[in-house]
């Protein structure tokens, strides 16, 4: 149902909205090193690319990196020669997608609904926990679920409308998606919309827009040169390594030992859509009447899809989850537009942030029954971190801040439920992953100054730090290290190297020379 509001409000919840993805996805993102593996593996290659000016084939290590399309590598590219090699410009693009999949949401659910609803539908995705982070990251996952958004978006529309500029948009999106992150930008699309039209009893639009000539030509137009010219650079190789190995093998099959139950990804959504949850489980109460909304039911189709699809692959990474978050965030933001009280929903953040508050007492008590010096000696470094920042204190604050706001009566609920939403998310932002990337990340990247400081010749070895390499300005060798040798592990594999100097050690990793008169154990 439409409802209207004034220019001048609607500019104040389009003001808030900005500010809010200011605060979770562009503040700070140059404030912390990269984090391994995965940012330190994309950022690498962007930069593997600006050296070697080999802007068709990525590479890591100097060994061809199959694992994702191009596009995002040149964004990257692009940022750094915008900006400088840094944080902050390998991350940009990142944030940059994940504000145009909010502000994409807010239109289309403002369309579709109200002004006020599609704040709050925004408002919730980008609070979530776990979009925030992938907003944050120098990955292809906040592009992606961008592409996937406005694809969706589109398809609805042009269910609603019969607009063929809808589907032109459609397969634009789709064809970017295809080039951010592969098949899975097609399989979403196509399955959820083909299901919701023969829900619908439209099969026969759905044929007709899927068979669109323009718009297969305008998809083709954007995928094909570069799959054409990888193919013709890389051969079967290319196809082997993309296609086999990180598509239909990551479904087929675990990889990296990311596997997972078929429940895996329920404890996935409670934590991932934080601190949002209960919106979620309470609107589910309601599924009967949600599934008569042609919309939610849209909706509801994606996000079961997407949650079917990747329960029975066979590799399991929490973030593909957020593939189908988007109608997700919609459904709630109608429940919480319904919502006249918000203290049973502000209970939930305000009670993780006194789970955070417990921290340091878990810490403390788990820390000497580990087994792994090298885990004990990040969270004693964690210890400190937390000691030195007050953590518990801010935490217990943050948590009664959270429930305090609920009882300011000039507010509506909602504000109230999203100012108290806001705390959760800012203090996981600002608070404890600058100290996760203190204690994890810092190390490497120092180590890697030292390296490069005086040009040391790195051996990895049992470790796997791809963001070393982005700082060090040079590639490593991977192998047993011998006589001679400067390796780079932690103080779990220091009792294998007999003898052996220690050039740069911090929360146990450790950069070692080995004497050429000694040999590993």
């Amino acid at each position: 149902m439409k409802s209207e509001v004034s220019d001048y409000n609607r500019n104040i919840l389009v003001a808030g909205l900005g500010l809010l993805i200011f605060l979770c996805f562009i503040a700070g993102i140059g404030s912390g090193p990269l984090f391994d593996v995965d940012e330190g593996a994309f950022s690498e290659a962007t930069r593997e690319m600006l050296v070697s000016k080999n802007y068709l084939t990525t590479y890591l290590n100097g060994m061809p990196r199959f694992d994702k399309p191009i596009l995002i590598y040149w964004l990257q590219l692009l940022s750094v020669k915008s900006f400088g090699l840094s944080e902050f410009a390998l991350r940009l693009p990142s944030a940059l997608s994940a504000s145009v999949w909010a502000m994409a949401t807010f239109l289309f659910v403002r369309r579709e609904r109200n002004d006020t609803e599609a704040f709050l539908s925004a408002a919730l995705l980008v609070l979530s926990v776990q979009v925030s982070i992938i907003a944050k990251a120098a990955i292809a996952d906040a592009l992606l679920n961008c592409c996937l958004a406005i694809t969706m978006f589109a398809i609805y529309r042009y269910w609603r409308d019969r607009r063929r500029i809808s589907v032109y948009i459609a397969f634009t999106a789709m064809g970017l998606g295809v080039m951010t992150k592969g098949p899975v930008a097609v399989l979403i699309p196509v399955a959820t919309s083909f299901l919701f039209f023969l829900v619908q009893k439209d099969i026969r639009e759905w044929f007709r827009a899927v068979l669109n000539p323009t718009a297969i030509a305008l998809f083709l137009v954007i995928v094909l040169p570069w799959y054409t010219l990888e193919y013709l650079d890389q051969g079967k190789a290319f196809i082997d390594g993309f296609f086999m190995k990180h598509n239909v093998g990551r479904f087929s099959g675990s990889m990296e030992g990311h596997s997972g139950s078929l429940l895996y990804y329920i404890p996935v959504i409670l934590i991932g859509l934080m601190p949002s949850t209960s919106l979620l489980v309470s609107s589910m109460r309601r599924f009967r009447e949600l599934v008569n909304d042609p919309l939610t039911r849209f909706g509801l189709i994606w996000a079961g899809f997407v949650f079917v699809l990747f329960s029975l692959s066979g590799t399991k990474l929490p973030h593909y989850m957020i593939y189908g978050y988007t109608p997700l965030f919609i459904i709630m933001g109608s429940e919480l537009l319904r919502t006249r009280k918000t203290w049973a929903h502000a209970i939930f953040p305000a009670f993780m942030l006194l789970l955070f508050a417990l921290l340091p007492m878990a810490v403390a008590r788990l820390r000497p029954e580990i087994p792994s010096e090298f885990v004990r000696a990040q969270l004693h470094a964690l210890q400190e971190q937390m000691a030195a920042k007050h953590f518990t204190a801010l935490m217990i604050g943050a948590a009664t801040l959270c429930i305090s706001i609920q009882a300011v009566p000039k507010l509506s609920p909602q504000i109230r439920f999203i100012l108290g939403a806001s705390v959760l998310t800012l203090s996981f932002n600002f608070i404890m992953m600058p100290m996760a990337a203190q204690v994890m990340q810092s190390p490497v990247k120092e180590a890697a100054a030292v390296a490069k400081e005086r040009g040391m010749k790195i051996v990895m070895w049992k470790v796997y730090y791809p963001s070393f390499l982005l700082y060090s300005g040079s590639f490593v060798e991977k192998r047993q290290p011998v006589p001679g040798d400067v390796v780079l592990t932690t103080v779990d594999h220091l009792d294998k190297l007999e003898r052996c100097k220690r050039v740069y050690e911090k929360n146990g990793i450790i950069l070692a020379r080995i004497p050429y008169n000694s040999s590993p154990r």
